[in-house]
């Protein structure tokens, strides 16, 4: 709800405050007083693009400053919080226009542009001409006055629970369905790659110790002529390396009794000596046990050629690292034989959310089409008596395979505005004016079950008189029981059921200049205003009791 309006420096006001009632206002003033201008201020903090063409004084920056409460409108401040805004009971919206045309727009003394601006001002005020390029626009609007005809809100909250924990499973199903495509594609090389590495079945490290035995396999004559040649010069040679040895230590030995000084050369000889012999046997040893097998060398050669086939074509230069690769395509195969599993359950528990959503859609559905005709008759007769007789409007509602958050219909309210027999969208078929009388209308059937914003109406009543313009002033009435309401209004009928009457004028400053100037009018000065928009300037007797007459009603 707009609290104050504050303007600066715009067009021809230097300073305006505006304190509006929390239900109906009325604007009221003679041709050219400046009424427009005021809304033009207003759309200012509404996101409106400016330039210094409305700076009159070009030595002060023009500053307009809207104040509204927003402790209980919880749509304005999830905007808020959305584009990380500070949240206050009383949200100050300003605009300034410099002298060097330089605009800057501030929520909560917070800079922003005017595109966050125009996001979020339209959850705090609705102008006429937003009426009929927005809200009849926005099929959820024109659901929401269906619902709130139909008393739904309870329906549509089982139902939107309901929808929400479908939408959820609906997004889980598409996510593991798109996860299974991309897998599938994967999964029958994955498999072949797995296969492959199953059949192979190598241990760790076996491929490194098979390329070993591969080796001593490969040159196994040429290691047995080192072990022979080895063995034969250790104690089979003519000069054995062990005989020859042996005749050193004979020889050290008979001198050990008269030269005692050999004896611990002696002793290290003859470890040698045994040393040797040891050696010797190893080598014998060790020439028995290596022999040529080709069978074993064709089978080990395999071996290896596969284990170095595997290791390159997944890029890797160990048996272990092989292994890994093969322990998580064994995961990765797993998983995706599992989400088959995991789709199947999630498809059933989709099978029997749908069901139940389409069972709630069903009733919204029946409840919604059931308020169509009275609907559709209480806004014609409305339409008749503001003015418009040879309106006719209806309701289009039809239903679609997709559920959404309001259910599964589209609902199009339809206007012939001359009896045309030709129905088209409303915010098509009407005028601007009639469009703010159209909106009067279907709005006031639903004011206490709407939450909505100021609404404002530029000159509602244009082109209407006497008993449609009574009606007019009725239904806002009636609408501002729920709602803030400021109306520009030339029909006294109008001007008269307004909790607040504020009064436009121009005014000769002391500068010689003419400012509009704007005041809160008390009952008298109602009174007086309200006799002139029925008598003129100078109105009669009769002028001013059938004023006193409207403002006692």
């Amino acid at each position: 709800m707009l609290q104050k309006l504050r303007i600066h420096n715009y067009a021809i006001i230097d300073h305006l405050t505006l304190l509006p009632d929390a239900h109906l206002n009325t604007i009221t003033g003679e041709t050219g007083a400046g009424k427009s201008i005021v809304l033009g201020a207003l759309s200012l903090i509404l996101g409106d693009r400016a330039d210094t063409s409305v700076l009159i004084n070009k030595e002060e920056k023009c500053v307009v400053e809207g104040y509204f409460d927003v402790a209980k409108n919880e749509a304005f401040t999830l905007q808020l919080q959305a584009h990380d805004l500070e949240v206050e009971p009383i949200c100050i919206i300003r605009r300034e226009i410099a002298v060097s045309g330089k605009s800057r727009a501030f929520i909560n003394d917070t800079p922003v542009t005017l595109q966050v601006l125009n996001e979020l001002t339209p959850f705090l005020v609705d102008l006429q001409q937003q009426f009929g390029h927005l809200a009849l626009e926005q099929d959820t609007f024109q659901i929401d006055i269906i619902d709130a005809l139909a008393q739904h809100a309870t329906l549509l909250q089982s139902y939107q629970k309901l929808f929400s924990v479908y939408k959820k499973t609906q997004q889980q199903l598409q996510q593991l369905q798109m996860q299974q495509a991309n897998w599938d594609k994967e999964f029958a090389y994955n498999s072949f790659l797995l296969n492959e590495l199953v059949e192979a079945n190598f241990t760790s490290m076996e491929i490194e110790e098979l390329a070993n035995q591969l080796k001593e396999l490969s040159n196994v004559e040429r290691i047995q002529q080192a072990l022979q040649y080895a063995q034969h010069a250790l104690l089979e040679s003519d000069q054995a390396l062990n005989l020859e040895l042996k005749k050193v230590l004979q020889q050290l030995q008979g001198i050990h009794a008269v030269y005692p000084k050999v004896a611990p050369i002696a002793e290290r000889i003859e470890s040698v000596y045994i040393e040797l012999k040891d050696i010797a046997t190893e080598l014998s040893s060790l020439q028995d046990s290596i022999s040529l097998n080709p069978a074993a060398l064709e089978q080990i050669q395999e071996r290896v050629d596969l284990g170095y086939k595997l290791l390159k074509k997944h890029q890797v230069t160990t048996t272990d690292e092989l292994l890994a690769i093969q322990k998580q395509l064994q995961t990765s195969v797993g998983a995706s034989e599992h989400i088959h599993v995991q789709i199947e359950t999630l498809q059933k528990e989709l099978a029997a959310l749908t069901s139940e959503v389409s069972n709630v859609a069903s009733l919204i559905h029946e409840g919604r089409v059931g308020v169509i005709a009275t609907f559709e008759q209480a806004t014609n007769t409305l339409l008749s008596a503001v003015g418009m007789p040879n309106a006719r409007f209806k309701v289009r509602i039809d239903s679609r395979d997709q559920f959404n958050t309001y259910g599964n219909d589209t609902v199009q309210f339809l206007l012939d505005a001359n009896k045309s027999g030709q129905f088209l969208p409303l915010h098509k078929a009407a005028s601007g004016g009639e469009m703010s009388r159209v909106m009067l209308c279907l709005k006031s059937q639903t004011a206490a079950a709407l939450a909505l914003p100021t609404l404002i109406f530029d000159e509602v009543d244009t082109g209407i008189s006497g008993e449609a313009a009574k009606q007019v002033g009725a239904l806002l009435k009636q609408l501002a029981l729920h709602h803030q309401l400021i109306c520009i209004t030339h029909q006294p009928q109008v001007a008269a059921k307004g909790d607040a009457h504020f009064y436009v004028y121009k005014e000769e400053n002391n500068a010689g200049a003419v400012r509009t100037q704007m005041k809160l009018l008390n009952q008298d000065e109602r009174i007086v205003a309200i006799a002139k928009m029925i008598g003129g300037e100078n109105p009669s007797d009769t002028a001013v009791l059938t004023a006193k007459e409207l403002l006692s009603l």
